[in-house]
């Protein structure tokens, strides 16, 4: 039998000074170990566990016509996941706000996707005790971008029911944000390969769950109801609760089986990614008539609106 690698062969490649990057990346700036930088100078090394072991939490807030929208929520949801997973940032809920805010206003973007994010990040001895590692923050501003595209927006997107199971909420709390997104991703390919262009997955139990980074609603006889088991608690989600309690309408967190959301008289999604997005086909059958709906697209409305109320939004400094 050959040796497969000869080490006579050819003689050692040499080691590079510093890493050349070949990749693109949006337009963007970054905060990384103190520093400000362009998105495409922001690395964590390879030893790092939120890269070896999604071992990481984060969240998403963004920023419309200059303005963040429910930016508090979003920092106290990222502090109550840095608690549950035994992480630290040397910085207190105004001092992430503040490097947010500073990230959108070096970018100069009037609308932009923000995330802040701590990885248990790297020992400096490769232990494997996660205690060891010291934990990373970082965080970025790049242009905002949405799960559905303009032209999905207007006639709703079409969704496929994945057999794929979400994590159960035994095995990862899903009121921590994670990378965990395997299921999520699994999921998508299937819709993909059944002609959709997104995917629910169903939770331990048979009944709906969430989308790869979205909650789901539907409407039936004008009441709204969304999953309550084993789904993020998204910050849009909890927007449309705010909205439907100032309109009257009622809305409930409660199982929603396939059939259920099947026969609904309307279906939206919801993301900090695009907001309150319709939907109009499922597994290749319309909702009720196949357009978008009388209440979906008063939430949709209302929810802009919201993004020039003071009390929900703050304004980004720009230079």
């Amino acid at each position: 039998m050959s040796n497969l690698i000869d080490p006579h062969a050819k003689p050692l490649p040499s080691i590079s000074a510093h890493h050349i990057d070949p990749h693109s990346y949006p337009d963007g700036v970054a905060f990384l170990d103190g520093q400000y930088l362009p998105m495409s100078q922001a690395k964590i090394s390879v030893l790092d566990w939120g890269f070896l072991h999604s071992d990481a939490t984060y969240d998403t807030v963004h920023v419309w016509d200059g303005r963040f929208f429910r930016l508090d929520l979003h920092v106290d949801r990222f502090f109550g996941g840095l608690e549950k997973l035994r992480m630290t940032v040397p910085f207190n809920r105004d001092g992430v706000a503040e490097i947010l805010h500073n990230c959108v206003a070096l970018s100069g973007h009037r609308a932009a996707y923000v995330e802040m994010l701590c990885t248990r990040g790297a020992s400096p001895t490769f232990s494997r005790d996660p205690r060891d590692a010291i934990n990373r923050f970082m965080a970025f501003a790049v242009p905002f971008g949405s799960v559905a595209n303009a032209e999905q927006l207007q006639r709703g997107l079409h969704v496929a029911i994945s057999d794929k199971v979400r994590i159960p909420p035994v095995s990862i709390d899903p009121t921590i944000k994670n990378y965990h997104w395997l299921d999520l991703v699994r999921g998508l390919y299937d819709a993909y390969d059944r002609g959709a262009e997104t995917a629910l997955l169903l939770d331990f139990n048979g009944n709906v769950a969430e989308g790869p980074g979205f909650n789901v609603f539907c409407v039936d006889d004008g009441k709204l109801s969304t999953p309550a088991v084993g789904v993020l608690p998204g910050i849009t989600r909890r927007t449309v609760f705010d909205i439907c309690a100032e309109a009257g309408l009622a809305v409930a967190a409660a199982d929603v089986s396939v059939a259920a959301l099947r026969r609904s008289d309307e279906v939206f999604i919801t993301s900090t990614a695009g907001g309150i997005m319709p939907v109009t086909m499922i597994d290749g059958v319309p909702v009720a008539d196949g357009k978008v709906g009388a209440i979906t697209r008063r939430l949709m409305a209302s929810y802009w609106q919201k993004h020039e109320d003071p009390a929900w939004c703050s304004p980004v400094r720009y230079p």
